[in-house]
């Protein structure tokens, strides 16, 4: 069903003379579609920088919280449950499994401690 999706969109944008999408190029990428220049324009590219402005609109799935921004791993974090999600691309992926653990539960090192 997306391959024919794909299929359609690749026959509607070789007839455009607009370039096509991030989205659309994904879709002829995966079709076989895309010409030559325009995987090598894709492979010149840098990934795509996260907009600290989204903070405002983000929050945590799990405890509707805000989130942080951290630069330097790439990642929204959130200190209360000691999770970050990763941002791929300049997009977060703020799926619960996706997430990684930052620190343990205080609970959990009391208790390894003693």
């Amino acid at each position: 069903m997306l391959s024919g999706a794909c299929g359609r969109l690749a026959s509607a944008l070789r007839g455009t003379l607009a370039p096509p999408s991030a989205v659309a190029r994904r879709c002829l990428h995966a079709s076989g579609s895309l010409s030559s220049a325009e995987k090598s324009e894709r492979t010149r590219k840098p990934p795509q920088a996260f907009d600290p402005a989204l903070l405002e609109f983000l929050v945590c799935p799990l405890s509707k919280k805000p989130l942080r921004y951290e630069a330097s791993t790439n990642e929204l974090i959130n200190e209360e449950l000691g999770i970050a999600y990763p941002v791929i691309d300049g997009i977060p992926n703020m799926i619960p499994q996706a997430a990684r653990m930052t620190h343990q539960n205080k609970k959990q090192e009391e208790t390894e401690r003693h």
